[in-house]
């Protein structure tokens, strides 16, 4: 049973290897993404089922009996994330073919692909800090790869600041680990839980888990540190765009959660305190960005920012409202980010244009693409009954429980100003007399369609079905708040 721990990252690895051999049979390519990420969500389905009635799954590779090897640590939480990671992973490899990737797809598209989704699951299930670099690494240099793809002169651009960016906080990353070493001996997660409410360092401790803190706050792209990442995240390929904005973002948030409530727990007054003025601050700011420009591309890209402060929102709370919230936001918002990157990549497709403002009447020709784009609205701004609705009314439950009423007022009013910055590109794109759209010819959009649909789908089964994926994540933040779980699951006392 333990071996299955090891198969998400697996999977995706062998895949991306076997399809290294195949990069310039572009249909072979396609049909292989396709079985392989179809048998990469079948095996995450089963793992996710196995953890949630049956506990903890934990992997001492080669042997060695935890803390002295390397441990795979499948829990809750990252069973629900692998899970998530390979639904996208599913959709993205069926939209692949329509995506106008052209000659990219003979650059080794699909192996760095299937390195991405390696990268990402491995983080999840990683039970070391020092691993949990190696992962970031992995999946990092794949999205150098794929960001780079096509080559344009803004494209090159923004990849540099991307990649300096990374790199910058790679290297903060790694020092934190070795500072951390240096004080508790150990890399492994679940021991340095158990030493350092031992050790009589708690000043030093601080100062690394706020140097993590920044580390994985960049990652995440929080306030202040979100300024690389909007026109970094527009430039790619919509494919390669929708996999950065719905998982490389939340492979931080994950980390952010892990460690917060794992690790650095003795100290909440002070850093949990910061998490909510950040928490405030990033929807705030990332709202105003939604707001302030009329390319649809960073419309929705600015929305990664707002969405990350409602998860930051309910770590700083820290109680289990508020995390069964962060919880179930996070899963949903993954599925809607990138569901709404593919959709609106579409969208520029069929306008010829990202500019809004040259965009007019697409409804006559593309309803679907309408009624699409204002489900996903209510959706992201947490409308009832769709899913985003649950985890903002969780989150709230426990702002209003901690008394942090100004909190709650600004997660409602940046609701509202998320739900206008998307419903607006409805109105100015959409609407319109079908004179606009005359001349301009009706291009195919049958195939691009399907994959949005389905992670659509799937928002609404989470909102509808909340009776039945509720008591999932509320499991997840009563096992967060209970870190001594963890460690025995891992440390076997």
């Amino acid at each position: 049973m333990s071996n299955l721990a090891v198969l998400p990252i697996l999977i995706p690895l062998i895949s991306a290897v076997i399809l290294i051999f195949f990069n310039s049979k572009v249909n072979v390519s396609r049909m292989l993404t396709k079985i392989f990420s179809v048998v990469s969500l079948g095996a995450s389905v089963y793992i996710a089922w196995q953890v949630i009635e049956h506990g903890t799954i934990v992997l001492e590779t080669g042997g060695w009996v935890a803390p002295y090897g390397i441990v795979l640590v499948l829990d809750s939480l990252a069973a629900v994330l692998v899970l998530t990671t390979n639904i996208i992973s599913v959709a993205g490899a069926f939209f692949a073919p329509y995506a106008g990737l052209g000659e990219k797809e003979r650059f080794y598209f699909y192996p760095f692909y299937f390195f991405l989704i390696t990268g990402v699951s491995g983080a999840f299930i990683t039970g070391d800090l020092f691993n949990l670099f190696v992962f970031f690494e992995v999946l990092l240099m794949a999205s150098y790869a794929l960001i780079v793809l096509g080559g344009g002169k803004v494209q090159l651009r923004e990849s540099v600041k991307y990649l300096l960016i990374n790199l910058f906080s790679s290297m903060l990353f790694v020092t934190a680990v070795a500072f951390l070493y240096g004080v508790v001996g150990t890399i492994n997660m679940a021991q340095i839980a158990q030493r350092v409410q031992e050790i009589d360092q708690q000043g030093i401790l601080t100062t690394i888990g706020i140097l993590l803190f920044f580390v994985f706050a960049t990652k995440a792209a929080v306030f202040p540190l979100y300024y690389w990442l909007p026109n970094s995240y527009i430039v790619p390929n919509p494919l390669i765009s929708a996999l950065f904005g719905a998982l490389l973002t939340k492979v931080g948030v994950y980390s952010l959660i892990r460690v917060f409530t794992l690790i650095f727990i003795y100290r909440i007054d002070l850093t949990h305190d910061i998490f909510l003025w950040i928490a405030g601050l990033s929807m705030i700011f990332g709202v105003i960005g939604a707001l302030s420009t009329n390319n649809v591309k960073l419309i929705v890209a600015y929305n990664i920012i707002p969405a990350i402060g409602y998860v930051l929102m309910g770590i700083g709370i820290f109680n289990q409202a508020a995390l069964s919230g962060s919880i179930y936001y996070l899963i949903q918002d993954m599925i809607v980010k990138s569901a709404l990157f593919l959709l609106i990549g579409i969208i520029v497709y069929v306008a010829g244009t990202s500019d809004l403002r040259k965009m007019n009447g697409l409804i006559h020709h593309y309803p679907v693409l309408g009624w699409l784009l204002f489900i996903s609205a209510f959706v992201l701004a947490g409308i009832p009954p769709f899913s985003g609705f649950i985890g903002k009314l969780l989150l709230l439950e426990g702002a209003f429980k901690s008394d942090l009423i100004i909190l709650a007022i600004i997660g409602l009013l940046t609701s509202l100003l998320i739900l206008y910055s998307i419903i607006k590109i409805f109105v100015r794109g959409f609407w319109g007399d079908e004179e606009a759209m005359a001349g301009i010819e009706k291009k195919p959009i049958k195939g691009m369609v399907a994959p949005v649909v389905f992670l659509l789908s799937l928002t609404v089964v989470l909102g509808a079905g909340a009776e039945l994926f509720y008591p999932i994540a509320d499991s997840i933040a009563a096992y967060l708040l209970d870190p001594q779980i963890y460690v025995d699951s891992v440390l076997k006392e």
